[in-house]
C-alpha cells in the first residue's frame, strides 16, 4: 500500500522557548510560512506579515516566521533576541520559530520539503535570500512560492482564495 502523500502536517517546529510545535496543530488552516531576519532590506515585510495576520488570522490564515541566519548573517541573536526585536520593532503577533537554516545540509526537513513541492525561478530548489514565502493550503499542501521581494501584501488576493477553497 502506498504512503499517503507527505504534506506540512507531518513536520514539527520549535518554536522560539525550544517547545515542539507539531505542525498539524493548523490542521485546516490555511499556512504562510516565511523564512525571516531581522537586519535584512526586507526586515521591514514583518509589518506586512503582521497586518495579513491581523486581517485573515480569525480567518483561518496562520503566518508562521522561521528566522534564518543564512542569508549575510542578518539573524545572528539569539531566539529570545529575535522574538524580542519582532515584537519590539514590528509588534509581531503571529508564531516565530527557532532559529533555522533553510539550505545545505542543515536544512530544516520542512524546508527540504517545501523547497522540492515548490521550486524557484528555472526550478531552483534553494532559497535565494530572506523573506521567501511559502503559502500552504488547508490540505497542508504547498499552493505557491513567493520571492523576497513579494510584498506580503500582494498576497492578499492568493490568500483569500486559499481561506475560500
Amino acid at each position: 500500500m502506498p504512503s499517503p502523500t507527505p504534506s506540512v502536517y507531518d513536520f514539527d517546529a520549535l518554536n522560539t522557548q525550544g517547545k515542539t510545535v507539531p505542525l498539524a496543530d493548523y490542521r485546516g488552516q490555511v499556512l504562510l510560512i516565511v523564512n525571516t531576519a531581522s537586519a535584512c532590506g526586507f526586515t521591514p515585510q514583518f509589518a506586512g506579515l503582521e497586518k495579513l495576520h491581523e486581517t485573515y488570522g480569525a480567518k483561518g490564515l496562520a503566518v508562521l516566521g522561521f528566522p534564518c541566519n543564512q542569508f549575510g548573517a542578518q539573524d545572528p541573536g539569539s531566539n529570545e533576541e529575535i522574538a524580542s526585536f519582532c515584537q519590539l520593532n514590528y509588534g509581531v503577533s503571529f508564531p516565530m520559530m527557532a532559529k533555522i537554516d533553510v539550505n545545505g545540509g542543515d536544512a530544516h526537513p520542512l524546508y527540504r520539503w517545501l523547497t522540492a513541492e515548490a521550486p524557484g525561478l528555472l526550478g531552483s530548489k534553494a532559497i535565494k535570500w530572506n523573506f521567501t514565502k511559502f503559502l500552504v493550503g488547508k490540505d497542508g499542501q504547498v499552493i505557491m512560492r513567493y520571492a523576497p521581494q513579494d510584498a506580503p501584501e500582494k498576497l492578499k488576493g492568493d490568500i483569500e482564495a486559499a481561506l475560500a477553497a
